[in-house]
């Protein structure tokens, strides 16, 4: 399809403006999704503003309400530890984004992975998601599930699989 059907001109600025999310964890996957998107697509970006997103999964600590006095501190406890955990995470990842010359605005939620990722899609009206890939086989993607399968099947944007290979 000619450029001029499409009313854009990708030669002179592809993704100027564009809205881009990378979704972390503390994977080396992920990881390397972030470099491989630095590396690659870094020059093509410098333009756009770039989300780097990452989730709390909620801890499950309903069998502590039975066995301790301390309880609400605990969970307290718990949860400022897997924030604190997220914040350094993200802190990383926007001083490596700096290395290359990107400013990067850093997110996380408590929440589902999966659904919290493309949910922010949605919220932040993100037009290119990217995660990486932890290359599960397929039975372990049938019983834990795959987080970039989720998100190509129910983002409502274009979603960048990176592949770690080695």
């Amino acid at each position: 399809m000619a450029e001029e059907n499409l009313g854009i001109s990708a030669i002179d600025n592809p993704m100027k403006n564009y809205k881009v999310m990378v979704a972390i964890d503390d994977s080396e996957f992920s990881e390397y999704a972030l470099m491989w998107v630095l590396k690659n697509l870094g020059s093509t970006i410098r333009d756009s503003q770039l989300v780097i997103y990452t989730t709390r999964t909620p801890v499950d600590i309903g069998y502590l309400y039975a066995s301790s006095w301390g309880t609400a501190e605990l969970m307290k406890e718990l949860k400022e530890s897997e924030k604190k955990a997220a914040l350094e995470l993200l802190e990383k990842a926007k001083t490596t984004c700096t290395d290359y010359g990107i400013i990067a605005e850093g997110m996380t939620e408590v929440g589902d992975p999966k659904v919290a990722i493309c949910n922010a899609v949605d919220k932040l009206n993100i037009q290119l998601l990217v995660v990486g890939s932890h290359g599960r086989g397929a039975v372990t993607r049938t019983l834990l599930g795959s987080v970039s399968n989720y998100c190509v099947h129910h983002a409502n944007c274009p979603v960048l699989v990176v592949k770690k290979t080695d």
